[in-house]
């Protein structure tokens, strides 16, 4: 069946966000005292909080306690000071022109808040061309789980095999796969190729694929 929408990663994949969503989170614990390095949740990035801390500290979740202070404190930490330092990943938005120009329907899936969206548009500089989006609102689980994948078909109103997910990593692999989606994946993500092997292609960038887009499955 004829290509006809893109499923649209932000963290890492229109932006260079990962590194910076990774010290948030170190931030964001070592203000409640736990001592958790980057390296343990750099691993992590591309998934939402409600993975990401009980994974860190199996007593705590996202909903409670200390789980939901942490990350009331890693989302304050991004909107108001270490989401300042994000920055487009190399040919966000001439990647997501030429993909208006083919008359793909584009749809955002993030495990990002709602309130950091506006944020990371943005800083992909993409802001005035992407309006619809689905969220970790959308869903009752973040990537892995393939709750906001689904939820990003259902408003595109598209079957699994008439787009293309772009991501960055192996979390949107896991999510797109049990959504039925193939994957585009990205480096600029730092994840390794191993990493990423369940896609479909791997590029460095979004300047990368737009380079060899004729060449991509997006052209095929």
């Amino acid at each position: 069946m004829a290509l006809q929408g893109v499923i649209l990663d932000i963290d890492g994949t229109l932006v260079l966000s990962n590194d910076i969503h990774a010290q948030a989170w170190v931030e964001a614990f070592a203000a409640f005292s736990y001592d958790i390095a980057f390296e343990q949740v750099r691993p992590l990035m591309g998934m939402g909080g409600d993975h990401v801390i009980p994974l860190l500290v199996p007593d705590l979740n996202d909903e409670d306690g200390d789980g939901k202070a942490i990350a009331d404190r890693r989302k304050a930490l991004i909107l108001n000071e270490l989401g300042q330092k994000i920055v487009s990943a190399n040919g966000s938005r001439d990647l997501v022109l030429k993909l208006q120009a083919e008359e793909l329907k584009l749809t955002i899936a993030s495990s990002a808040k709602p309130e950091e969206l506006d944020l990371l548009l943005k800083a992909a500089q993409v802001d005035d061309l992407l309006h619809e989006a689905t969220t970790s609102a959308d869903a009752d689980e973040s990537k892995p789980a393939p709750g906001i994948i689904e939820a990003a078909l259902q408003k595109s109103k598209f079957d699994p095999n008439q787009v293309v997910m772009l991501g960055d990593t192996p979390y949107d692999i896991e999510a797109a796969g049990k959504a039925g989606v193939r994957m585009i994946a990205m480096r600029c993500g730092g994840f390794s190729d191993d990493e990423l092997a369940g896609a479909i292609a791997i590029y460095n960038d979004p300047a990368d694929l737009l380079q060899h887009y004729d060449q991509s499955p997006l052209a095929q």
